[in-house]
């Protein structure tokens, strides 16, 4: 497994992340015992980076973590790190009531991660949104006390605009900024990702395969239960859905030529964005089987030369994408999209 930096003042990880999200929720159901199976699978090819929220089904998935940590063979336990995201609030609906990002939430938020996770610390700890009621500087500064405390080892941003990452970073080191980012979400390219350089901060890149939808395993006629977050998300709706399936099968078209599949193009885009700037770009896989963990980490063994990358750039355009990335409610929670 490569490894890479996570920004100047962050660990060394592996060049692909694992999402862990879906094991627990917002895509239908999942299987318990696959789900650690795969945490268990992706530690022994050397992932490292472990990603996860407070927030992922209330809890369940840093216990499902801590599960799979605390079964794992003997030697891979002491290589996972931990990257978790707090303060979302939900009601017991499971609804999202808000964020919270005072400093007393932020040091009660880590009690409850480290007890469910097992852990001693969390190795990369960041705010899943901004508080709009709070300012990012007290909200890093909290998560700088439990740094020097010991429980968390770096700290972290998730989605973020350019103004938040300066003014975080003039408050403590920044190892990583969380966005989303793909062949079809490339908003970041224009000021984010060009701030996060200057100043030395890594993007651990998530929904590289837009929740599936450029996955080459979506279908049209897919039934999605009403739980699952693509069943009101805009671009799996009606027309868009229609058009952003066209982009897949042109993907498809270049990744029948280079013998991968359409996951394995479109992460090892992901990679060769970073691969092209010192390597600041950490892909996380949002794998939930064993299955679709071992496909996606074959794009590790693709190479793109300019000529694929002109080809998959003419395929699928920046802003070719129909529909935004999440229900226009949760946009306006996006200070990345400021």
């Amino acid at each position: 497994m490569r490894t890479r930096p996570l920004g100047s003042t962050g660990p060394q990880v592996s060049a692909l992340g694992l999402g862990c999200m879906g094991m627990s929720s917002l895509y239908g159901e999942a299987d318990r015992a696959e789900s650690v199976a795969t945490i268990h699978a992706a530690l022994e090819a050397g992932v490292t980076l472990l990603d996860t929220g407070d927030f992922y089904a209330m809890g369940h998935n840093e216990m499902l973590i801590g599960e799979a940590l605390r079964t794992a063979p003997a030697g891979l336990r002491e290589q996972a790190l931990t990257s978790v995201k707090f303060g979302a609030l939900r009601g017991p609906d499971g609804n999202w009531i808000g964020y919270d990002g005072r400093p007393a939430a932020v040091q009660n938020f880590a009690a409850y991660s480290l007890q469910r996770l097992g852990v001693d610390h969390i190795d990369v700890y960041r705010i899943a949104r901004v508080d709009p009621d709070v300012p990012i500087e007290e909200t890093v500064g909290a998560i700088a006390e439990l740094v020097e405390k010991g429980y968390v080892k770096h700290i972290g941003l998730s989605e973020v605009g350019a103004e938040t990452i300066r003014r975080a970073a003039a408050t403590a080191p920044i190892s990583d900024v969380q966005i989303e980012y793909s062949l079809i979400s490339r908003g970041i390219e224009d000021r984010i990702l060009p701030t996060t350089r200057e100043l030395g901060i890594a993007i651990t890149a998530y929904g590289v395969l837009s929740r599936g939808l450029i996955s080459g395993h979506f279908t049209r006629d897919r039934q999605l239960a009403a739980t699952d977050f693509r069943a009101f998300s805009p671009r799996f709706q009606g027309e868009n859905l229609d058009h952003n399936l066209t982009l897949v099968e042109a993907l498809r078209k270049i990744a029948e030529q280079k013998g991968v599949s359409v996951a394995q193009l479109a992460i090892a885009w992901v990679l060769s964005r970073g691969q092209r700037h010192n390597t600041d770009i950490v892909p996380l896989i949002g794998a939930r089987t064993r299955e679709r963990l071992s496909e996606a980490l074959g794009a590790l063994e693709v190479t793109l030369d300019d000529a694929d990358l002109n080809a998959i750039e003419a395929a699928v355009p920046a802003d070719s994408a129909a529909g935004e990335r999440y229900p226009q409610a949760q946009m306006a929670h996006l200070d990345s999209e400021r």
